[in-house]
């Protein structure tokens, strides 16, 4: 049997460049794609130096710009890891993100709510091990 991967997770803005802005500009992530598909519409992939994929995707309905920000229902969605969570939590917040919470230590490793500019919340995680 062959398997599959997850190879995109689907992240709704009210704006392709506001989005790449927050990805590439404040998280570092990699710019990986920026397609024009004509109408307006464009392919924009983001990621991370070690995976971890989002489609960039604008908001075309109203019920699609409803969703910005609420995605998850108000939980943490999104997950960074790094493996300097000091120094990435500085350079984050000199970048303008919003940290919801004081670093905590729990199991897993070190870990802080952040949300994004659209109202997303993520968790910045430096992990005890490698790999989790």
């Amino acid at each position: 049997m062959t398997g599959i991967r997850l190879a995109l997770t689907t992240l709704v803005v009210p704006d392709y460049d506001e989005g790449i802005a927050f990805c590439v500009g404040a998280l570092g992530f990699d710019l990986i794609e920026d397609s024009d598909r004509g109408d307006g519409k464009r392919w924009v992939v983001v990621g991370g130096r070690d995976g971890g994929r989002l489609l960039l995707a604008k908001a075309a309905t109203p019920e699609q710009s409803a969703a910005i920000g609420k995605q998850t229902g108000g939980r943490v969605g999104f997950f960074a890891h790094t493996d300097d969570f000091t120094g990435t939590r500085a350079r984050l917040t000199a970048a303008g993100v919003n940290f919801q919470e004081e670093p905590r230590r729990e199991s897993y490793g070190t870990v802080a709510v952040f949300s994004d500019p659209f109202g997303n919340r993520w968790d910045l995680i430096e992990p005890r091990e490698t790999g989790q």
